[in-house]
Parts: C-alpha cells; structure tokens; sequence
C-alpha cells in the first residue's frame, strides 16, 4: 500500500533549512527501510492530478533517480533493487506510470516517459514487461484518445527505442512502433505538439528502421513523410525533422540515391532562407554525408584488405552548387564569434562543413573556392574578408601538396600582414588560417615546407607581435606556434631551424601565459600547451642551455601558486589549473632533459626541490592537479632510477590516496601507471612497499564501485611490479592469477556487437597478456615453476583469443609475446602443453603474414622458443 507522502516532498523543497533537511532525511530513511513501498508511493504521488506539481516534480526525480545513475557501478547497483522487487509491486508502478501518460500536467507526463523508458531499459532486454509496446499502441489507435496522451505516448515510444538495442524488438513491434510514429507527423488532424513529439521518436526509431529502409515502399513512405515535415510551418519541427535527415544520412548512407534531388533543394532552401537553428540541421545533412564518405575512401584505400562499402560519391555529384550554398553561409557571421569558443553559428557551421567537403573530394574543391576568396580577400567589408580567410583556411586539409602549395605560397604573405588588420575576427582568422597552413604543409623531413630559412624570422617575427594582441586572437596565434614547433620534431641529429628563436618564443608564451586576460579564450591554457610543445619538439643538443633556464622559472611559478590567497571556490579553481598546467610544464622539461645521458644531471640536480614541490602540489587536494603532478612524478622516476626510492616515503600516502581514489577515477588510472613507472626505475628496492601496493591492487580488480576503465592498467602493473621484484613476486601470484583466470572470462562473455564494449574487451585482454608476460619475465631463471599451473589457462586464453577475427592488432602482439615468455621461461615442463594445443601454428603462420612488422618480429621470436622447446630431448 503507498503510503502518503505529500508533505514531506514539499517540506524537502522548504526555504528553511531545518525543514528541508528533516523532510529529506525521511525520505532518504523510507528509501533505505522499503524501497519498493517508496518508489510505490512516488508513483503514487506523480500519477494523481489533485497532487501539487512542486510535490509531484519531485517524485519524477525521485522515481528516476532511483533507476539510473550516470555511475555504471552505481547504476548497476540499482537495476539489481529494481529486480529484485516483487513483480506484483512492480506492475503496480509501471501501471500508475502508464496512467499518468494521460495526466492534464505536461510536467508529469513528461517525467513519466522518461521513467517508463528507464524501467524498459532494464526489463526489456529480459524478455520482461512484453505488453509495453502495445500499450503504448493502444493509446495511439484508440478512437477519441486527447492530443497530450499521443503527444506523451510518442514521447515515451522514442526514449524507449533511446533506452533499448534494436535486437530487443521483434519486427512486427517495429513495424508497428514506425506506424504510429509516422501517422503521428502527419499533418492532416494532428496537433503542433503531437507532430513535434513524433518526429523526435522517429528519430531515436530509426536505428531500429533497418529491414523498412531495405523495403523501398516502406522507406519511401518514411522519407515523404520526413520530407513533408521538413516543411512545416513550426520551426521546431522543421527543425527535428532535418535532424531525422541528418541521421538518415549516416545510418541509411546506401539506399538515398533516389531522394538525393529532393534533398538538396529541401536542405539548400533551409541553409538559405530558414531560422538559424533549421539551417544548421541542413548543414549538419551534408558534413554527415561528408562523413561517410571520407570513411568509405578510407576503406578504399590500397592498405585495407576490407571489401569496399558502396561510394555513390554524392558530394562530388553536388559540389558546385554545394560549394556555392557553404560559401554564402560564410558572410552570416556573428558580431562577437570565437572560432573555438562554444558558440556555433552558420558561419562555422558552413565552413566547418567545407572542410569536410574539401577532405572528401580533395584538389578538385581549389577552384571551386578560390576565386571567392580572391574576390573578397581585400573588401572594404570585414566580413567578406573574414569569410574569404576562413574558406581558404577551411580547404587546407583534403587537397594534394601539388595542388595548395602555389597558392599558399602566394598567399602567405598577405596573410601574415593580415594579422594587422583593423578587424578583430579577420586577425582572429587569419590566426587560425596560419596555424592551419603550418598543420598541412609544413612538414621538413617529409621533404616540404611553405616555410622557408628566408620567411622563418617574418614568420616568427609576425607570430610574436599577435601574440600580444587581444586574448582570442592570441590564442590562435599559440595555435600557429605549436604547429610551426611541431614541424620541426623530426629535424633529429640535424640543426633546427627554429632554434635561434627559442627563447624569444618561450619568453612570449610565459608573457601571454602570465597575462592579466589570460582566461579569456582559454589563452593561459594554450599558451602552456603550446611550451610544452615547443619544449618536446625542440633539438636538444642546441636547446638543452635554454631548457636548463627555463626549469628553475617553472619551478619558481609553481611554488608561487602555492602562496595564492584562496578566499573562494573560483580562486581554488584557478590555483588548480594554473598548478596542473606547470606540472605539465615540469613533466615533459623532466622527459626532454632526461632523454640524453650528457643532460639528464640537470634534472638530477633539481630532483629533491622538484619533488618537494609535487607534494605540496599534493597538498591542494585538487583532482586536476593531482592527475598532472602523477605524471610528472613518473618522469621524474624514469630520470633519476634507483635514487628515485628516497622519495618513497612521503610520496606513498599520495599514491594510495591515488589507488583508491574510485571517485576520480582518472587519477586512479593515472595513478597505477604511475606505480609501473616506479617500479621500472627502482626494481627490487620497490619491494618493501609492494604488500600495500599489491594489496590496494588486488581489492581495486574486486571493487564493483570502481570504473572498469581501471582494471586493465592495474593488469598491466602486475607485470610490471612482477619484473622489478622476480622471485619475490611468488607470494602474490595465487591471488593475481585467480583475478586474472576471472577476468579472461569475463571477455569470452562480452558482447562484441557493442563498440564500447569491445574496445573494452581489447584493453582488458592486451593487459591480462601483458601480465601473464611480466611475471613470466620475472621469474626467467628463477622459480619459473611457479607458472606451471597456470600454463594451460594461458594458452587455453590464446586459443580463444585467436578465435577472434574482430580483435585488435595490439591484443594479438600481446597474445603472442606471452606465448613465448611461457615457453622461453617455463619451458620442458610446457612442452607436451604446446603438443597438444594445435592452434598454436596456424595461429602463429597467420601472423606471420602480417603486414604489421612489430607483430611478424614478436611471431618470430616466439615461434623460435617454441621449436627450440620442441627439440629439445
């Protein structure tokens, strides 16, 4: 029986503290005592239309909250209460839900498909509540049901269709489910509300759409219909319709040949003529065309062994009037756009969508585009110029060297004395359109550049006089910077040509970094991403004197942080990010210096007031901090090795305040990778702490609250904690072996059709290999038989592992070094193991067909061990 809780919801939502605290204290106490009486009574509550809207608002977030978590863990948790509740209870619910569809409260109805659609959820995909769908139906074909009960039945059917895979519905339930959907957009007898709540359904049914789309009666129907709503007179749902069309485009790629005319006149007269929010949608049609057909050249390419998908090449068979339309868009600028900023307009929308077409169809877009931006290069009009700058800059990706380089070259001057131009958001795209033409066409060792030893110091000269100019343009300048910087990586043992300017850059970006303005347009953060490129791609052996100066300066900023007057949570904000950003800073001066011998000293010499600085760093307590310090400290292992241990002491609290750390669980991740890092610079001297660390390790892989993203790094470090320590790792290997067993079983139960989870599936397998090679490793000339037990789960987990054609190529190499390891280490005592698993030379042969050389080399050694073993007496 539900009990009466109206009072207490409104008390939970009282301007008196006391109150409220008390009214939410008992419904947290009602929860935790009868969970089902209380999401019974909440139904209750938002199902009765005497009931006020603050109570009944209440028990809608109540009711969901108590189905989903964005958590996975906590989400887990509660579909198993939800299950766990009895099924007469249960009906109960879902019936006061289905009712409350019909309520006169927009507010209610609304919740209420939202809560239904969650219950589906977890109950579909169980073969539960079967007589969902048609009750929804029955609301939608019953004679005289109200306008609101279709308009929130339609709203129910598409967060359903969000909420559960297409497998979960039979076909006659689709067929059906379309049926309703599309009569509902029809504009004959159907109200404005009941339309827009249909063309939203359609567009989360669509996934399910794929036998009616291959029906061409059946798809032209659903395409008539969203062409049609495509043009009513509410813009809302000419608005939701576009976005029907845009996943059309992707999903339905195949099969739009016919429709492709209708098309492009139904979405060029949106880009023309419509309100700004349409017009976006028709755009957003054609950068997913784009899409896939850049991924389909990609298929097509000589590398891929794959059967190439249809190309019907729609955007060459439109490109010019295509090209025209996204040129027009580009003059319809806002007064105040900032090109990376959040805001997103026709303007970048039209150019954002030429660049896709310029990828897609490459040289052949050059003079489609130029003689626009020569015609309005140098208007009188500021937004001709911005929009001729952003469509050159917009078509640098896509088109050959061959066909760019005459005209960037010719062009380049000009822009660079267009960053003096009068108007804000012309130096604002020049910046970009500079920092873009350095991205694609600067490239030394790939034997061309558009930057010469001649234009490098006006190059350089430009980029250092913008960089002071107001904090959006700035900004991009930074950009232009890290590309030019980049460029130059490769430039090896030879001279850098960039050298010379080092410190007058580093000066300028610390400048724009300490800038007063520097948060607006995210500058001080691209101002030290961009050092820290200039730092990484820098020629050491000229740079290692100007790195050597900068260290003491970043170390200085640092402990200034430290002092700042912290009165409000804005202030704690800006602390963090300006502390995680020179942490970043700090870790790649540590990589840069310590990758040579003759400059590794200059951090050595620094290590103790480096680190001293890290755990005050620690001391924050910020999140974002300790994610950037963690990683600097890892460099830092890797420089100093062996002396790194004195350290230890003072740095573990923060390391298991980092392992066990579920909340953040970014840090938690970075964090074990961190202790790998350890563990390779210290070897055995890690081992006083390896209890602890193995301990908070092994209860972490048991934690369900943990996100699973975790686990395949704290796999890895079994590995790598196994060959600091060898013979020593013995007394951990029951627990871990047993976790790893539980694991590699938990992959042969994944569902591959799910992307997500078999990107998941590949990390957790290359991680299992990677630990099983590690300890193997370890324990090489030592207490190999140790492993002997666990011999057979390993191949056993190869066999399937190659079973797999849809594995990755990095779970393969994995898979096939610890194959090796085990007979390299264990060796005689594996021998007849490898007998009678006969997979192991197919699978190897095949392997060594690769076109991967890593993995030919890997199957090449361990075929060796395993031949070597084989003859063996």
């Amino acid at each position: 029986m539900a009990m009466e809780i109206t009072q207490i919801l409104l008390s939970a939502q009282s301007a008196d503290t006391r109150v409220r605290t008390e009214a939410e204290g008992s419904l947290r106490q009602f929860q935790e005592q009868n969970l089902p009486q209380f999401l019974l009574s909440l139904s209750f509550e938002l199902a009765n239309n005497d009931k006020p809207a603050e109570s009944r608002r209440l028990a809608g977030i109540l009711l969901k909250n108590s189905l989903d978590a964005k958590e996975s863990a906590r989400k887990d948790h509660l579909v198993k209460q939800w299950c766990a509740i009895d099924v007469a209870l249960k009906s109960q619910i879902k019936e006061l839900l289905l009712r409350t569809l019909g309520s006169s409260a927009l507010e209610a109805r609304h919740t209420s498909a939202q809560v239904i659609a969650k219950v589906a959820s977890i109950e579909i995909p169980q073969k539960q509540w079967p007589e969902l769908v048609g009750s929804l139906l029955n609301n939608m074909t019953q004679q005289g049901s109200p306008a609101h009960l279709k308009q929130s039945t339609l709203e129910t059917l598409g967060y359903v269709c969000e909420e559960i895979s297409h497998h979960d519905l039979v076909q006659d339930e689709v067929n059906s489910v379309l049926t309703a959907v599309v009569q509902g957009m029809n504009q004959a007898g159907n109200p404005a509300e009941v339309r827009l709540a249909a063309t939203k359904a359609l567009l989360n049914a669509l996934d399910f759409s794929q036998t009616n789309f291959e029906n061409e009666m059946e798809r032209t129907y659903i395409m008539k219909m969203v062409c049609e709503t495509a043009c009513s007179k509410e813009a809302d749902i000419r608005q939701a319709a576009f976005e029907c069309l845009v996943s059309i485009a992707s999903t339905y790629y195949e099969v739009l040949e016919q429709y492709m005319v209708t098309l492009f006149e139904l979405t060029s007269n949106a880009v023309k003529g419509d309100q700004e929010s349409v017009a976006l949608q028709a755009i957003e049609f054609w950068s997913s065309i784009c899409d896939e057909e850049i991924d389909r050249q990609e298929y097509d390419s000589p590398d891929s062994g794959d059967s190439s998908p249809p190309h019907s090449c729609f955007i060459e068979k439109a490109l010019p009037q295509l090209v025209q339309m996204l040129l027009e868009t580009l003059e319809k600028q806002e007064e105040d756009q900032d090109h990376d900023d959040d805001v997103w307009n026709i303007s970048m929308a039209g150019g954002t969508c030429l660049g896709l077409v310029a990828r897609t169809v490459g040289d052949v877009i050059v003079p489609l585009v130029m003689p626009f931006v020569e015609a309005n290069i140098s208007s009188p009009n500021w937004r001709s110029r911005e929009a001729a700058t952003y469509a050159f800059g917009s078509i640098l990706e896509g088109p050959t060297t061959d066909k760019l380089a005459p005209m960037v070259a010719a062009g380049l001057q000009f822009l660079l004395t267009a960053t003096k131009d009068v108007n804000n958001h012309v130096r604002d795209t020049t910046a970009w359109t500079l920092s873009r033409i350095f991205e694609f066409l600067h490239s030394p060792d790939s034997g061309f550049s558009v930057i010469t030893p001649e234009n490098l110091p006006v190059i350089v000269g430009v980029l250092l006089e913008s960089i002071k100019d107001v904090p959006n343009v700035a900004e991009k300048v930074c950009g232009a910077i890290y590309n030019l910087a980049q460029g130059y990586e490769d430039s090896g043992a030879n001279s850098s040509l960039l050298s010379p300017y080092l410190t007058e850059i580093i000066k300028q970006l610390l400048a724009a970094a300490e800038r007063t303005d520097g948060a607006e347009s995210k500058l001080r953060g691209a101002a030290y991403e961009t050092l820290n490129e200039v730092v990484r791609c820098s020629n050491l052996s000229e740079a290692s004197s100007i790195i050597a100066q900068l260290l003491p300066v970043i170390m200085a900023k640092l402990g200034q942080t430290m002092d700042l007057q912290i009165v409000s949570t804005d202030d704690r904000e800006k602390q963090a990010e300006l502390q995680a950003s020179l942490c970043g800073v700090l870790q790649v001066i540590i990589q840069k210096l310590s990758g040579k011998e003759d400059t590794k000293p200059i951090v050595m010499q620094s290590a103790d007031d480096i680190m001293r600085l890290f755990l005050r760093v620690f001391g924050c307590h910020s999140s974002s901090v300790h994610e950037e310090a963690m990683l600097a400290i890892g460099a830092l292992a890797y420089a100093t090795g062996a002396e790194f241990v004195k350290y230890m002491g003072e740095l573990f609290k923060y390391l298991q305040m980092g392992l066990q750390n579920f909340e953040e669980y970014q840090v938690c991740s970075i964090t074990v990778g961190v202790i790998g890092d350890i563990c390779r610079a210290l070897d055995e001297t890690i081992l006083p702490f390896c209890d602890q660390i193995m301990g908070l390790l092994i209860q972490n892989l048991q934690s369900e609250a943990l996100h699973r993203s975790v686990k395949p790094p704290i796999f890895s470090a079994f590995g790598d904690i196994a060959l600091a320590i060898g013979a020593h790792f013995e007394r951990y290997v029951a627990p871990a072996l047993q976790i790893m067993q539980g694991a590699a079983q938990v992959c042969a139960q994944m569902d591959t059709l799910d992307e997500e989870l078999m990107d998941y599936s590949n990390q957790l397998r290359k991680s299992i290999f990677e630990a099983y090679s590690g300890i193997l490793q370890g324990f090489k000339d030592t207490k190999s038989e140790v492993m002997i037990p666990y011999a057979q789960h390993l191949l056993q987990f190869v066999e399937l592992v190659s079973k797999d054609s849809l594995r990755d190529e990095s779970v393969t190499k994995a898979a096939v070094a610890a194959m090796g390891d085990l007979a390299d280490v264990v060796g005689e005592k594996t021998k007849q193991l490898f007998k009678n698993f006969t997979f192991c030379g197919e699978f190897l042969n095949e392997c060594l067909q690769s076109d991967d050389e890593e993995l030919r080399a890997t199957a090449l050694w361990t075929q060796g061990m395993i031949g070597r073993l084989m003859l063996s007496s």
